[in-house]
């Protein structure tokens, strides 16, 4: 089995190289890409992270905190801090039976999910128009290829 040491040993400089200039350009598209959604988001008040806690909530219509922690990239501190606020601010209820809580977009929740939602993801699809459909279709399957090496890395 060949390990992540044993590619530095066989990657020739050219190669090195080009990785270094894949993962700068990619760290670039990714922080531009966060740096506007996050100015995109503020006219809601939403961070990323709410946002992402509003779709699951309302694609799911009703689920159990731990399955939204499941779900999300923040940890389980941050997920009961955000929810909180979210509370607070009328979006999400909180559902207790026996042991399990339940969370489910209040009214208000549901009106800002339906106004925000579309309007993000035209703004996120908007972010790739300098590509063409096939060019997208081509970037979209070199990522799951690097993923997919990734994941195969992490098995091992």
């Amino acid at each position: 089995m060949k390990s992540s040491q044993d590619d530095e040993i066989y990657l020739s400089s050219k190669n090195k190289r080009l990785g270094l200039l894949l993962w700068f350009h990619l760290s670039h598209v990714f922080n531009q890409n966060i740096r506007l959604n996050n100015q995109h988001l503020k006219q809601w008040n939403l961070s990323t992270a709410q946002f992402d806690m509003l779709v699951q909530i309302g694609v799911h219509e009703r689920l159990t905190q731990k399955e939204l922690g499941e779900k999300l990239l923040v940890t389980k501190g941050n997920i009961t801090q955000l929810l909180s606020k979210m509370e607070k601010l009328g979006w999400i209820e909180r559902e207790r039976q026996w042991k399990t809580k339940y969370l489910s977009l209040t009214e208000k929740g549901r009106e800002l999910y339906n106004e925000v939602v579309p309007k993000q993801e035209q703004f996120q699809a908007s972010q790739f128009c300098n590509l063409d459909r096939e060019e997208q279709l081509q970037l979209l399957e070199l990522l799951k290829k690097a993923t997919k090496k990734d994941e195969k890395e992490e098995e091992a």
